[in-house]
């Protein structure tokens, strides 16, 4: 085989490490790049990301939406992403490519802007409608109380159209296939109120309930917009996971390179793939050697060697020299995009649980529903007036509508979110609370979640000044991730870097270079004249002197320990599944007191193993980083994720672990348990009001102020209950 191979760069830089191709754009034929920005988080990482990127040459407009941690490029055709990713890494932002044809329309806010505006249509409606009424029910008659109703009917009107359109939305879709839900009852109350104070008003009537249905529509959207409020804006995990396929490759075609889309790559095509680089397909290594990094898929903390018969798989890192792959699976073959399938089968079953909210509407509807129906017939039967039994019938809808059962589950959840948002932890999904409330047995994964990620030096003492200094040197000119924490130990620790001249970086082995004279190296083993021990070791060899190992160790996560210690304490079972070899997993297992650890799991083992564990009646906790960890986080009842997880993680779970403190997790679980003690009260509490109110309302004593009133008063109570939480 002819094809030329690029000579490697001394090093590409640590950002670029999962970034795709450098020499492809995501978009070139509309200049649009998309790149996903896992460590920015404030306002002040949006004004460094887009005045860097700005700066740029080529590029002409940059804008980072925060909420989706991603940045969107306007740029010439000459710009490609890996042009902008060692920009962004040189400001200290970790960048990867997406590809916007696999991502979905970006969601605005526009459901949360909209039930706002109908809130506060519905506020003001209801206050000015309740002056008016305030006049009715101080004493004014005949035309003057008919003019208050017809105004309060011209204001209601339009205000029930607009505000309470998401009501009769779920309450059709809901009647329309032969279900109930809480949209039901509530609809059929404001129906009857407007339709009853309409036909009072036309027959100069006393009563009207056109106050008491604004009220209930404002108290209703109040708590829809808290529950709202509560949920992150939440991404298919699965079109995160394509959004992170390499969108171009570069085919070798009689030794020349051509540069073309992933999709029209076939099994047998020769494939480029530059260093730091993602591999765009399934393959074996035909020419070249190098090392990958597997963590984001497997949890192996050490790159492997790569060289001519190797097995390689979409979406790991090409680290140090230029590889040629020969494709065995493109496009939805790829184990990359099987691994998406698995998420997406994993979050189509959690979505089957059925929330406290909904369980309660199963019994609440209907019985609401019979009540008003036989009120009506009661009351018809026993005065033989039509109006008389409507107004009952209608009285009974509104002073039984779940005003207080709609605010139960959000007011709750706000509260605890707010509380659990102090110790450092974001609740994503709505019902995420009621499903930690219910968890017994925790699973962590390893790399990245119980540990930092990053190797560091562990035996820097054994070694003598000039040593160190030599291996400074040779770690600076090296983009591979322990001779990043290699040089990161010499720095922090105040060695200058030795004069090493020809320094080179031997793709696959390691690094070398001449010092005074004497050839120096940096890197494996073999390479070195060393023999390979069990330990994550980089070896230094200068001259014809022994070789000897830096020894490194994966730094625990802050509070690792703690929340492990704490959640046995609470009773729960914990148990260690990671990607990782054996020696590794067992060793951080035992310093942790971990009795139960899986090593070598496979994205699809972790996934089937949570799902043992719910075959088994667990609940289960799963708190993991990487994507292989992505199906086992949907598969799980409930999942965790740090913020500095990648994208696809996080979008796949329901919490999302603000800091670097693993401590909260426990707290977590003690708030979620509580909270759906509170929800619980709540139901309690509308019952009880119900069970006072109702027979009031079925023996005709509920007049407009009554249904106001109480339908207020037990909002608010549930409210305060709540707010014990914090």
């Amino acid at each position: 085989m002819t094809a030329e191979l690029r000579p490697p760069s001394a090093a590409a830089c640590p950002g670029c490490l999962v970034a795709p191709a450098d020499a492809v754009d995501v978009a070139r034929k509309d200049a649009r790049i998309a790149l996903s920005l896992p460590g920015i988080h404030c306002q002040a990482c949006i004004s460094a990301v887009e005045r860097g990127l700005n700066a740029h040459p080529g590029v002409r407009d940059a804008r980072v939406n925060l909420t989706l941690k991603r940045a969107m490029i306007e740029a010439d055709d000459g710009v490609a992403a890996a042009d902008l990713i060692p920009v962004l890494a040189d400001l200290g932002y970790e960048a990867h490519e997406l590809d916007p044809g696999a991502l979905s329309a970006t969601q605005s806010d526009k459901a949360g802007r909209e039930l706002l505006i109908r809130l506060a249509v519905a506020g003001f409606a209801s206050m000015n409608v309740m002056l008016l009424s305030v006049s009715v029910w101080s004493g004014a008659t005949d035309a003057t109380r008919d003019m208050f109703h017809w105004i309060s009917a011209f204001i209601t009107l339009p205000a029930i159209a607009y505000a309470a359109q998401p009501f009769f939305r779920n309450a059709w879709e809901a009647v329309s296939v032969r279900r109930l839900n809480m949209d039901v009852p509530i609809v059929l109350a404001i129906v009857l109120a407007l339709a009853t104070s309409l036909w009072e008003t036309s027959l100069s009537g006393e009563h009207a309930y056109f106050d008491a249905a604004l009220t209930l529509t404002f108290f209703l959207l109040a708590g829809r917009y808290l529950d709202y409020r509560t949920r992150a804006v939440a991404r298919s995990a699965a079109q995160e996971l394509a959004a992170l396929e390499v969108p171009r490759a570069i085919r070798m075609v009689n030794g020349a390179e051509q540069e073309i889309a992933v999709a029209e790559l076939a099994v047998g095509d020769l494939v480029l793939v530059r260093p730091g680089g993602r591999m765009p397909v399934d393959g074996v290594v035909t020419q070249g050697s190098s090392e990958l990094d597997r963590s984001l898929l497997t949890g192996e903390t050490v790159p492997i060697f790569a060289e001519p018969g190797q097995g390689v798989s979409a979406g790991e890192v090409n680290l140090t020299g230029p590889l040629v792959i020969r494709a065995s699976a493109v496009g939805q073959d790829t184990s990359l995009h099987r691994m998406a399938d698995l998420v997406a089968i994993a979050e189509s079953g959690r979505s089957r649980y059925t929330s406290l909210a909904d369980a309660a509407a199963k019994l609440y509807a209907p019985g609401v529903h019979i009540l008003s129906a036989l009120s009506f017939l009661g009351w018809y039967l026993w005065s033989g007036d039509v109006r008389v039994a409507l107004n009952i019938a209608a009285a009974v809808l509104i002073i039984t509508c779940p005003c207080a059962l709609g605010l139960a589950v959000p007011a709750v959840t706000t509260a605890a979110s707010g509380r659990l948002f102090k110790k450092g932890m974001l609740i994503k999904h709505a019902t995420a609370l009621e499903r930690l409330a219910q968890v017994d047995t925790v699973v962590f994964d390893k790399t990245g979640t119980l540990t930092a990620g990053t190797p560091e030096t562990s035996n820097m003492g054994d070694f003598s000044r000039r040593d160190l200094e030599i291996a400074h040197a040779l770690a600076a000119a090296s983009a591979h991730p322990l001779s990043i924490a290699l040089n990161r130990a010499t720095r922090e620790a105040g060695i200058k870097p030795a004069r090493v001249q020809n320094v080179v970086e031997v793709p696959g082995y390691g690094i070398e270079g001449v010092w005074h004279g004497q050839r120096v190296r940096l890197g494996r083993a073999a390479w070195v004249g060393a023999r390979q021990g069990g330990r994550t070791a980089v070896w230094l060899a200068v001259g014809d002197a022994p070789p000897q190992a830096f020894l490194f160790t994966d730094a625990l996560r802050p509070g690792a320990a703690e929340a492990v210690r704490a959640l046995y304490d609470a009773g729960m079972d914990v148990m260690l599944i990671s990607g990782d070899s054996s020696g590794a997993v067992r060793a951080l297992a035992e310093r942790l007191g971990i009795g139960h650890w899986e090593a070598e799991a496979l994205p699809q083992d972790k996934a089937a193993r949570i799902a043992a564990l719910g075959a088994a009646d667990h609940k289960v906790l799963m708190v993991g980083d990487g994507l292989n960890d992505t199906a086992a986080l949907a598969a799980a009842d409930v999942s965790i994720s740090p913020a500095s997880a990648l994208d696809a993680a996080r979008v796949a779970s329901d919490i999302v672990l603000l800091g670097q403190d693993l401590s909260p997790i426990a707290e977590a679980c003690d708030v979620a348990k509580k909270a759906t003690r509170r929800i619980r009260e709540n139901f309690r509490i509308a019952t009880v009001y119900n069970v006072i109110a109702v027979p009031l309302a079925v023996a005709g004593l509920a007049t407009p102020l009554i249904a106001a009133l109480a339908m207020s008063a037990s909002s608010i109570t549930v409210s305060l209950n709540a707010l014990r939480l914090r």
